[in-house]
């Protein structure tokens, strides 16, 4: 029979309530009003797509609404701000964002 290592319990060291923040991280207080409408009735996808890397999609359900690409250095808070943008371009002038097909 195979032995195998117990794992050890978990230390939980900061609870959901406190905000642990480091001295140089870029804290940025977002309010995204077009991804919080949008996914009453889309959808948000942020994750990892190889070869192209990190990217982020946002769809209304029936059309592709913006599709981008993390840019070196960008934070995700960056990232999404730069999304909800690209939703509301897309929902006000018909300007559809894709930075992973181009």
């Amino acid at each position: 029979m195979e032995h195998r290592r117990k794992r050890a319990a978990r230390n939980r060291t900061r609870s959901l309530g406190k905000k642990v923040v480091a001295k140089d991280s870029a804290v940025i207080p977002m309010f995204l009003p077009n991804l919080a409408q949008l996914i009453t009735d889309g959808e948000i996808t942020v994750g990892v797509l190889r070869p192209v890397g990190c990217v982020a999609t946002a769809t209304d359900g029936y059309n592709s609404l913006a599709m981008l690409v993390r840019r070196r250095g960008e934070t995700f808070a960056q990232l999404l701000t730069r999304l909800d943008q690209a939703v509301d371009k897309a929902l006000t002038e018909d300007v559809y964002t894709d930075e992973i097909n181009s």
